[in-house]
């Protein structure tokens, strides 16, 4: 135990079980104090000073649920837990909503109790969140109201153990914001593991999240652990989970489910603590509807929801942001800083962003590349490739990625610059918007061109012949 003395506060009606958890925890040194009602815990909660609190779900005057939300909202730096019988589930997963570190399933088990206050305990500790502020501001940029609201609701989130399910559109840093989770949390000191699963082989997906043994495959030459092994005691962050291949999906909702996986080629399970954390910018309901991802393995893992911001819904945020990663890149490269002029940051203000930060950050490094003096214009910004500019007045006109026939592009006749169509030709000039949106489709799989090809609806085949042809095929 991490804690000298701790006191938990337990609100429970049942008088045996409340007796024998008391019993229990004292033989691993901790002290509990029981009310049997939520009244009598209030009162105890203004009288006493406790280290955690644990409450039923059912009871006599009020749920166990108002109690969570009491004391989230006037005791922020208690952690609560619910303890669930069976069938009350949804009730649990709301409690966890509303702020619950965890729940137990009934009947208790003593010994998950204590591992459940030691971690409790351990955060205690170790840094409180109140004092990671800085890790905020650093991996969270940004002064808009939705920003302000995403860093509370990742605070708040940070507290439980429960799945979280992040979603938003590719490149609006859904892994930083798993990350802040993870920072924020009492895992914060044991391994962060990000996976993405849309990068990972189909035929290579089991053996890497779950490891093998030696000789339990052509090629297995020493035991290997997997992914989710490695996040024991930590976060797992699964990114683009609805590409998770459907055999795939089953043995992750038993693992999620049991904290137990089996090697390749074991015949043993073998235990995994570990919060999972997942994301994705697809719609993942039509993908239920089709078929393509388990509903039961989404009600797993969509316990708590966290939707992020695109860039283009941010604000000045977007200049905060380019600034930080100009800054960054010349301290990286050992360059003189550069800044940005008004007309650059005008441009870049009128910007649609389909590739929201990711993009603003290429769009920086590529203007860093080419500018050759301190000052960075909107000329510099307008050469470097950019698919298209987007006035105010023009957003709902945002051009589709889907499509691989630069033709096919909607766009009003005000976005398409008819100078410099007139200037290198209608075919020259498609060819460069072609290029434009496989550099850009390639930039949001990193480059993975078996994903690149699915998401322009065109044959592997078909993309390494326009790879070739515009010189993109060379690593």
């Amino acid at each position: 135990m991490t804690i000298n003395n701790p006191t938990v506060l337990l609100v429970d009606d049942e008088i045996d079980l409340c007796t024998l958890i008391q019993m229990g925890l004292k033989r691993v040194g901790i002290h509990c104090d029981i009310a049997h009602n939520v009244t009598d815990a209030k009162e105890k909660l203004t009288q006493y000073s406790y280290d955690a609190c644990l409450t039923d779900l059912n009871l006599p005057d009020e749920t166990g649920l108002a109690l969570v939300k009491y004391v989230t909202e006037n005791y922020t730096d208690l952690p609560i837990a619910v303890l669930s019988a069976y069938g009350n589930m949804e009730i649990a997963i709301s409690a966890l909503k509303a702020g619950a570190f965890d729940f137990i399933s009934k009947p208790v088990n003593t010994d998950t109790l204590k591992n459940l206050f030691d971690k409790l305990f351990a955060d205690k500790k170790n840094t409180t969140i109140a004092n990671l502020s800085h890790i905020e501001d650093q991996l969270l940029i940004g002064q808009s109201d939705v920003m302000n609201k995403l860093r509370q609701a990742l605070k708040k989130v940070a507290k439980t153990q429960a799945p979280v399910f992040i979603m938003g559109e590719s490149g609006t840093g859904k892994e930083v914001a798993a990350k802040l989770i993870h920072l924020l949390s009492h895992r914060k000191d044991a391994p962060f593991i990000a996976i993405n699963c849309g990068a990972i082989p189909s035929d290579l997906m089991e053996s890497e999240l779950f490891g093998y043994v030696k000789g339990s495959f052509t090629g297995a030459t020493q035991n290997k652990i997997g992914l989710i092994q490695s996040a024991d005691g930590g976060t797992l962050f699964l990114d683009e989970i609805a590409e998770l291949p459907m055999n795939m999906q089953v043995k992750l909702l038993r693992a999620v489910q049991e904290k137990r996986i089996r090697p390749i080629g074991s015949d043993v399970e073998i235990p995994v603590d570990f919060r999972i954390v997942s994301a994705t910018h697809q719609n993942i309901e039509k993908r239920i509807q089709e078929g393509e991802f388990r509903q039961d393995l989404f009600f797993r893992l969509h316990v708590i929801d966290i939707q992020l911001p695109p860039l283009r819904d941010r604000g000045s945020d977007i200049l905060l942001l380019a600034i930080h990663f100009l800054e960054k890149i010349c301290a990286e490269w050992h360059i003189e800083p550069k800044e940005l002029t008004l007309s650059a940051k005008e441009w870049l203000m009128k910007q649609y962003y389909v590739g929201n930060i990711r993009e603003l950050r290429n769009m920086i490094e590529r203007a860093v590349t080419l500018s050759e003096s301190h000052l960075i214009s909107d000329a510099n910004l307008k050469t470097i490739g950019h698919l298209k500019s987007f006035s105010q007045e023009n957003l709902n006109q945002a051009p589709s990625l889907q499509s691989s026939n630069a033709t096919q592009i909607q766009a009003s006749q005000n976005s398409i610059d008819m100078q410099q169509v007139w200037q290198d030709g209608l075919e020259t000039y498609l060819e460069s918007i072609e290029k434009k949106i496989l550099v850009e489709t390639l930039n949001k799989t990193y480059w993975n061109r078996t994903q690149a090809a699915k998401k322009l609806n065109m044959s592997f085949r078909s993309l390494r012949y326009r790879l070739k042809k515009f010189g993109l095929d060379e690593d």
